[in-house]
C-alpha cells in the first residue's frame, strides 16, 4: 500500500492544534478555579478581607506587573516561570475580586457566573468558527479598553453611579468582542505552530492564550455583576 503523507500530515497538524487548544482552556480553567477558591476564602475570613482591603493598591500593582511581564517577556522566561506567574496572578485577582463579591448575594454571583459562562462559550464558538477576519475589530476593542481604564480612573474621584453603569455596559460589549477576537487569534496561533516545537514553547503559548481568555472572562463577569447585581447584601 502506498503511504499517504498528506493525510498523515493533516492528522498530525490537527492533533497538535487540539493539544494546544486543550492546554489553553485547561490553564484558563485552572486559573479561574484558583481565583474562585481564593475569593471564597477571603470573603469568608474577616482578617484576610481586611488585609486585602488595606493593601488593595499593592495587590492591584502586583497584578498589573504580572500581566505586563507575562505578556512582554513570554519568549524569554522559562515555561515553569510563566506558569507560576499566571497562577500567582490568578490568586491575587481572587483576593481583590473578593472586595467586589462581598457587595452581592451568593444567588446573584452564581446566576451572573452562569450567564457569563454561557456568553463566553457562545462567543468562543463564534470566534473559532467564523470566516470573518476579526483583526480590525481587535484594534477597535483595544481602544475601548483604554477608554474604559481612563473612565474608571476618573470615576474613582467622581464616584458617579451613572458613569459606573455606562462603563459596565461598555465593558461587557468590549470584552465580549475580545473573547471572539482572542479565540480567533488562539486558533491562528495553534495552526501556525511549527513542527517539532518543544514542550516548553508550547506551554508558554498556552499560558499566554489562557491569560487572554482568563482576562476576557473575569472582566466580563465583573461588569455583568455590576449590571445584574440588584440583590446586594
Amino acid at each position: 500500500m502506498q503511504p499517504q503523507p498528506y493525510s498523515m500530515s493533516q492528522t498530525q497538524v490537527q492533533a497538535r492544534v487540539n493539544e494546544f487548544v486543550r492546554g489553553v482552556y485547561n490553564w484558563m480553567a485552572l486559573g479561574l478555579a484558583l481565583t474562585g477558591v481564593v475569593a471564597y476564602f477571603v470573603t469568608h475570613n474577616e482578617p484576610a478581607l481586611k488585609f486585602v482591603y488595606q493593601a488593595r493598591w499593592l495587590f492591584f500593582i502586583g497584578e498589573l506587573a504580572l500581566v505586563f511581564i507575562i505578556s512582554a517577556r513570554i519568549q524569554k522566561i522559562q515555561a515553569s516561570t510563566a506558569t507560576g506567574m499566571f497562577m500567582a496572578y490568578s490568586a491575587l485577582n481572587g483576593a481583590t475580586l473578593a472586595l467586589l463579591l462581598i457587595m452581592f448575594t451568593g444567588e446573584t454571583i452564581a446566576s451572573t457566573f452562569f450567564i457569563c459562562a454561557a456568553m463566553f462559550l457562545a462567543l468562543s464558538i463564534y470566534g473559532w468558527t467564523t470566516k470573518r477576519d476579526l483583526t480590525g475589530l481587535g484594534s477597535f476593542l483595544f481602544m475601548g479598553v483604554i477608554g474604559i481604564l481612563i473612565a474608571s480612573v476618573v470615576n474613582i474621584f467622581i464616584g458617579s453611579y451613572g458613569m459606573q453603569m455606562i462603563i459596565s455596559y461598555i465593558g461587557v460589549l468590549v470584552f465580549a468582542g475580545l473573547t471572539a477576537y482572542d479565540t480567533q487569534q488562539i486558533k491562528a496561533m495553534a495552526l501556525s505552530q511549527p513542527a517539532g516545537l518543544n514542550a516548553g514553547a508550547v506551554r508558554k503559548g498556552a499560558i499566554i492564550g489562557a491569560l487572554k481568555l482568563y482576562l476576557d472572562f473575569i472582566l466580563m463577569f465583573q461588569y455583568l455583576l455590576m449590571i445584574l447585581g440588584g440583590n446586594r447584601r
